[in-house]
């Protein structure tokens, strides 16, 4: 498969954008993909504390508005009424999160990934954030989808702990 040429349709015009073009040139990010269906890579539940449960988020997305802006204040703008999101909870507290994406299709494969996942900062370290993508995962796959993406991350070697492997890197000039 043409890794670069799959990154390019469900990114079209992604090099364009100011906030890309306006990175420093040694910021490297990597582009990930995993098979969901035939060679999908075992994965085996991630330790973490018992307290913590997952789940879809439904509801207000003020709450989850509020976690993601401890994490990241520049992803609040993705996470909006309507969207598919993903969380971990201690209790009624959203401790991590993701957005369950479509990126379309590409050679009749239907391309979903989780994206914008963060962990908030007092509950780094303890594996939530790597089950709840392992979870997001494995939903992705039973909605039917063939292959997971990740996309723009700096952190390819977490992702990897799960099976997802690094296709494209790129920095603000373009694909390396």
């Amino acid at each position: 498969m043409d890794y670069i040429e799959l990154f390019r349709s469900i990114c079209p015009g992604f090099f364009d954008r100011p906030g890309i073009k306006n990175l420093p040139a040694e910021h490297v990010f990597a582009e990930l993909e995993m098979p969901l269906q035939n060679g999908m890579p075992a994965m085996p539940p991630v330790p973490c504390p018992e307290e913590i449960t997952f789940g879809e988020y439904g509801g207000d997305v003020q709450p989850l508005k509020e976690a993601v802006s401890l994490v990241d204040g520049g992803w609040v703008q993705y996470f909006g009424e309507g969207g598919r999101y993903f969380c971990a909870f201690d209790g009624k507290r959203i401790v991590a999160f993701c957005a369950l994406t479509d990126f379309g299709c590409y050679q009749n494969l239907r391309i979903g990934g989780p994206g914008c996942v963060g962990t908030v900062p007092e509950y780094r370290k303890r594996g939530i954030g790597l089950e709840m993508v392992r979870r997001a995962t494995l939903i992705l796959k039973q909605d039917g989808y063939d292959l997971s993406w990740i996309h723009y991350t700096h952190i390819a070697d977490w992702y990897a702990k799960l099976g997802y492997r690094t296709v494209v890197t790129w920095n603000c000039g373009g694909v390396l």
